[in-house]
C-alpha cells in the first residue's frame, strides 16, 4: 500500500522499541531515559489540585498564562535572560513535539540542518519530515566538536544548527568557549541556533551549562527547547517549552497550534507551582542527586568490561562493548535484555551510517539506587566473551 515517502527514510524510535522488549524479557529497563521515582509532592499536589478546581479545559495555545509567567521569572534568575511571557515563550507537547514544532516553522524543503552525532534519535527524522537535509557533523575525540569539520558543513544552504547540551547520548556538556565558536558560526551563514536543554540542570564535577541564547549577538538568533520532564522527573506530564524572538515565536506558535492545540492544563498548572515555590537548592541539588547514580554505575561498567567515558552532563553513558563482543549493536542489546536482563540501546539509533556505532550501547542511570545495584549484579555475571 502507498504511505508518503518522508516516513521512508528512518524507523520507528528504537529507544521505545527497546523498552518493549525490556517489559517482555522482564529486564531492567536502562534503555529508555525516564526516572522510576517519584516526582516533587508539590507538583503532583498542584496538579491534581488544578484537576479538581476544574482547569480541565484548553489553557491559551501557547501556554497557560501562570506557566508562562513562573518559567520567564526562572529565567531571568537562572540566567539573566530577558524573557517575555506573552511573546517569547510557547509550551508543548514535551521537547519533542518542540523540536518538531520549531524545525517546520522555520525549515523549507531543500534546507539542511547541521546535526551532531552521535545524535538523538529524533532530530535526523524530525529534519526530513521537513522535507530538509540533515547534515550530520562526527564529534571528535573525547566528543570534543571538530571546528574544520564544523565549518566545512555550513553552507549558504544551511537554515539552523541543533545544539543538544547537555548531550544525550555521550553526556558531554559543550564548553563556553565551543558554544562561543558554534554562534560565530551561526552569525557567519545567518542561521538559526536551535538549542536542546531537556538536561539543563544535571551537571557533574562544576561544569557548568552555558545557554546558547545568552552569548551576544545570540538572544534573537537562538531558539530554545527545553521542558520540565528532566528537571521535575515528569517524562510523562509532556510539559515542553520554546523561547524565540517574537517573530519566530509567532511561526512556531501556528504550526503547534494545527499539530497539537496545546499542552495538558492541569499539568502546566502543576509544573507553575512546582516554578514559584521549589528553592534554589532544588536545581542546585539535582547535580548531586544525579551525580551519585552515576558515581555507582559508571564504575559498574568499567569492571564488567565496556569502555566509556564518565559523562559531564545528563544521565547517559554511551560505552563500547567491542572488548566483550564482536556482534552488531542491536544484537547484543537483544542478547543483554534476554539473556542478562538489563535493556539498553543500540548506539548505531545514534549514527546516519549504522556502522559508526556497531560497537556501543547507551545505558540510562536515572534509576534508584536498588534498580542500578541490580543491575550491577546482572551485569557481573557477563561473560568474558559473547
Amino acid at each position: 500500500m502507498h504511505t508518503a515517502k518522508r516516513t521512508h527514510g528512518f524507523t520507528e524510535s528504537v529507544i521505545r522499541m527497546m523498552t518493549r522488549l525490556a517489559t517482555e524479557h522482564d529486564a531492567i529497563n536502562l534503555s529508555q531515559g525516564f526516572p522510576d521515582f517519584e516526582c516533587p509532592d508539590e507538583l503532583k499536589d498542584a496538579g491534581s489540585r488544578a484537576i479538581y478546581d476544574d482547569i480541565n479545559q484548553y489553557a491559551i495555545t501557547w501556554g497557560a498564562k501562570r506557566y508562562r509567567d513562573a518559567l520567564a521569572a526562572k529565567y531571568g534568575e537562572w540566567y539573566d535572560m530577558d524573557v517575555d511571557p506573552e511573546l517569547h515563550l510557547t509550551v508543548t507537547c514535551g521537547a519533542t513535539e518542540a523540536m518538531m514544532s520549531v524545525l517546520l516553522a522555520i525549515v523549507d524543503p531543500g534546507e539542511e540542518v547541521i546535526v551532531f552525532e552521535p545524535f538523538y534519535e529524533n532530530y535526523g527524522p524530525d529534519t526530513q519530515l521537513c522535507e530538509a537535509t540533515p547534515v550530520f557533523v562526527p564529534l571528535g575525540e573525547g566528543w570534543q566538536i571538530d571546528f574544520d569539520r564544523l565549518r566545512a558543513a555550513f553552507s549558504d544552504r544551511t537554515r539552523a544548527i541543533i545544539v543538544n547540551t547537555p548531550n544525550n547520548p555521550t553526556g558531554r556538556v559543550f564548553t563556553r568557549s565551543e558554544m562561543e565558536g558554534i554562534a560565530a558560526l551561526c552569525q557567519e551563514f545567518d542561521a538559526y541556533a536551535v538549542t536542546d536543554e531537556v538536561y539543563e540542570h544535571i551537571t557533574y564535577d562544576g561544569v557548568e551549562h552555558t545557554p546558547m541564547a545568552t552569548l551576544p549577538g545570540m538572544a534573537d538568533r537562538t531558539i530554545t527547547i527545553s521542558g520540565a520532564s528532566k528537571t521535575f522527573a515528569i517524562t510523562g506530564w509532556r510539559i515542553g517549552t520554546i523561547i524565540a524572538h517574537p517573530e519566530v515565536s509567532d511561526a512556531i506558535r501556528k504550526v503547534h497550534d494545527f499539530l497539537t492545540v496545546g499542552a495538558a492544563a492541569p499539568l502546566q498548572e502543576g509544573v507553575a507551582v512546582g516554578l514559584e515555590t521549589l528553592p534554589p537548592s532544588y536545581y542546585e541539588g539535582l547535580s548531586d542527586f544525579y551525580g551519585r547514580k552515576r558515581e555507582l554505575f559508571y564504575p559498574v561498567l568499567l569492571e564488567a568490561g565496556f569502555r566509556c567515558r564518565k559523562p559531564e552532563g545528563a544521565y547517559y553513558i554511551l560505552a563500547d562493548f567491542s572488548d566483550l563482543s564482536d556482534l552488531p549493536d542491536d544484537e547484543f542489546a537483544f542478547w543483554l535484555t534476554r539473556e542478562i536482563g538489563v535493556a539498553t540501546v543500540p548506539g548505531s539509533s545514534f549514527y546516519a551510517d549504522p556502522n559508526d556505532g556497531r560497537h556501543l550501547v547507551r545505558f540510562a542511570f536515572c534509576k534508584t539506587e536498588d534498580v542500578l545495584e541490580a543491575a550491577a549484579e546482572r551485569l557481573a555475571a557477563l561473560p568474558a566473551r559473547v
